[in-house]
């Protein structure tokens, strides 16, 4: 599969992944005047996981209870689009500093490359970006039921010569309650000032 044909297919992943995510954490009604986002109606659970964080301690669903989260799955050899989308949620954290401490949001970022992605290479990664961002990552198979979960698509390429590899990934960023629930979800593009009203208007909202 050639890397057109792959870009392509990832297209359509992250469109489709888009709308089983709409309908798999039931979206009904009217859309709410938010810019860029899409607001769950229904907001889920997030599905059990068991991943671990850059120190090496367990992260699940529990670790995220108590505030919200941008939650975005990638990998730290990414050329493009994951560090532009994490230096965008840095920018975006900085432009929400005035809110109260518990409604300024952290940032999860879940490594889809588990084979090249260690725990400490993974902690040095998103530091780089904003010392407060969590790294999590775990065995492939818990990565994938995760990703599988909400609609996330994932393409690991053929190893080149020298063992090197691309993984093509949806891009999307998921909005996590306080109640560790996808609330909302951002497509692309992603810009800071759009996800800063979105996320405040979302949040002013509260936890459904």
């Amino acid at each position: 599969m050639n890397r057109v044909l792959i870009a392509a297919v990832v297209a359509g992943g992250i469109l489709a992944g888009a709308g089983a995510a709409w309908l798999a954490f039931g979206g009904r009604g009217e859309p709410p005047p938010l810019e860029h986002a899409t607001r769950f109606d229904s907001p889920r659970p997030l599905p059990a996981f068991a991943l671990v964080d850059s120190s090496g301690a367990s992260f699940g669903p529990e670790r995220l209870r108590g505030r919200w989260t941008f939650l975005f799955f990638g990998f730290a050899n990414c050329p493009d689009i994951c560090p532009t989308t994490l230096a965008t949620l840095a920018a975006v954290r900085t432009s929400l500093a005035d809110l109260p401490e518990d409604q300024r949001p952290s940032v999860l970022f879940v490594s889809v490359d588990p084979g090249r992605d260690t725990p400490e290479a993974l902690g040095r990664y998103v530091a780089h970006f904003d010392p407060a961002f969590t790294g999590a990552t775990g065995t492939r198979e818990a990565i994938e039921a995760l990703t599988a979960a909400l609609g996330v698509a994932v393409f690991v390429g053929p190893p080149d010569a020298d063992g090197n590899y691309a993984v093509d990934h949806s891009a999307a960023v998921f909005l996590v309650d306080p109640a560790a629930r996808v609330a909302a979800l951002f497509g692309t593009p992603h810009e800071v000032d759009p996800i800063a009203r979105d996320y405040r208007r979302l949040v002013a909202g509260g936890p459904a």
